[in-house]
């Protein structure tokens, strides 16, 4: 009996030992700091277990998106002749050229079973012939159907009697920044490579000379993707694969991709129409980097302030104007001009779109119908031309022609400008489709002469 007290007594001090040690060095204090009179905690301890994989990270699956993707992104070789002469001695004495094949690779992706396939202007520009390599090893010619070089889009198509694995576009206008996404493409003639990783950015624009709004992610992109997919983890098409930038050549962190929803209505109007149908809504922004646009404080907006409104344009006829601030289009949140072109480049000349602009501190809603493009640089001269609004035809007394609503500095002195250009070498010129190709076949070292109209009705010639 005396033994087994003993041993209580024993195990009792040995208890109390391991707790005090427990409670001194093992357990710490969980404070909440409480207002006073108030129950809710300013600062509080999360007691959310964390993941062994990275708190989810790892818990992503790419592999049902990565199975759906990679049989339907195609290996593009592009085989350009070029006719250079082959020496010196070729050059100054104009002996025959000789024509030296040279290859260009990337990547397509198949939209349909039938065979059509979508990839960058680039891959395929001055291309000879065209051949197409499944990611199953068959290879099929391929034919040109169209293209936009605006986009960097375009459309291939390739004869098949079986239907072919294809992707579905999906809406990158429901991308969300920090979203998982996949590229699929052939870098460096690696067919089906597939690279992680997620949305950086939307409507970036890396050119302010041209209108662009790519996705950025940081999804390792390489020459020869360009042309391949940018997908969501459910394998949709989010994206065209289409630039980096690199000091190197080589991806150091930004890739960039068209947005599925410029890609798709581009693709759907070269294959309906033959050319890209552009809704324009008639407006153009303030360059808000200018000193001047710094001084009123543009560059601190967030929205796309208006500079001018073009006339007879459904932004004109919707009642815009000058100094307005659009702020949303539809359902679109727009903060600077690159997210307001990037949506506007998936309509089409007729559609509408409600447009919210703040006036004065006052919101208001206009419905604007979108109309064709109205204006165009002409090739070789670079004048800003436009077609004639009713206006101009009462004013100058013509039925038909282009009036110059801007010059380069070279041709300042001349006094072109808010002439009508009617003629050039001998061809009616009736709109700016027919300037934009009439200039078009000027040469550089030839001479060439166009006539214009002026306010009075006076006929002028000038020849270049």
């Amino acid at each position: 009996m005396k033994r087994i007290a003993n041993l209580f007594i024993v195990s009792l001090f040995a208890g109390a030992i391991t707790l005090g040690a427990y409670k001194l060095f093992f357990e710490k204090d969980n404070y909440k700091w409480v207002a006073s009179g108030q129950e809710m905690p300013f600062v509080a301890t999360s007691n959310v277990p964390v993941s062994a994989k990275g708190a989810g990270i790892n818990e992503v699956d790419f592999t049902l998106a990565a199975e759906k993707t990679v049989n339907a992104v195609v290996h593009v070789k592009n085989l350009t002749i070029s006719k250079g002469p082959s020496s010196l001695s070729d050059f100054f004495y104009g002996f025959e050229r000789q024509q030296t094949p040279q290859v260009g690779t990337g990547s397509g992706v198949i939209i349909s079973p039938d065979g059509y396939i979508v990839t960058n202007n680039h891959v395929i520009a001055n291309s000879s012939q065209l051949e197409v390599t499944l990611n199953n090893n068959r290879t099929y010619k391929a034919e040109l159907v169209g293209t936009d070089e605006d986009s960097d889009i375009a459309l291939l198509k390739v004869d098949t009697e079986e239907a072919l694995p294809y992707l579905a576009f999906g809406d990158s206008d429901n991308a969300k920044i920090g979203e998982w996404v996949l590229a699929v493409g052939n870098p460096f003639n690696l067919t089906s490579t597939v690279t992680a990783g997620i949305v950086s950015a939307k409507a970036r624009s890396l050119s302010p000379l041209k209108s662009q709004s790519f996705i950025q992610t940081d999804a390792a992109v390489n020459p020869g993707n360009s042309g391949g997919a940018l997908v969501n983890t459910n394998g949709d098409l989010i994206g065209i694969n289409t630039a980096i930038t690199s000091q190197t050549g080589s991806y150091v962190g930004y890739a960039f991709a068209v947005p599925s929803n410029i890609a798709k209505k581009v693709v759907e109007d070269i294959m309906e129409f033959g050319n890209v149908q552009k809704g324009l809504l008639g407006i153009s922004a303030a360059n808000i980097n200018s000193p001047a646009a710094i001084e009123k404080g543009l560059d601190q907006l967030e929205g796309v302030y208006i500079h001018s409104v073009e006339e007879e344009s459904g932004a004109d006829e919707a009642g815009l104007q000058e100094g307005d601030i659009i702020k949303q289009v539809d359902n679109i949140t727009i903060h600077k001009f690159s997210e307001l072109n990037g949506y506007l480049s998936s309509k089409r000349p007729g559609d509408m779109v409600k447009v919210t602009v703040d006036r004065d501190g006052k919101s208001f809603v206009k419905n604007v119908t979108l109309k064709e493009q109205q204006s165009v640089t002409l090739p070789v001269t670079n004048f800003l031309v436009k077609n004639l609004s009713k206006e101009d035809k009462k004013k100058f007394g013509v039925s038909k022609g282009v009036k110059i609503i801007a010059v380069p500095e070279a041709f300042s002195q001349y006094q072109l400008k808010d002439k009508v250009i009617i003629e050039l070498d001998g061809e009616e010129i009736n709109n700016i489709d027919d300037a934009e190709e009439h200039f078009g076949k000027i040469s550089r070292y030839g001479r060439t002469s166009f006539t214009m109209v002026t306010e009075e009705g006076e006929k002028v010639r000038m020849i270049l």
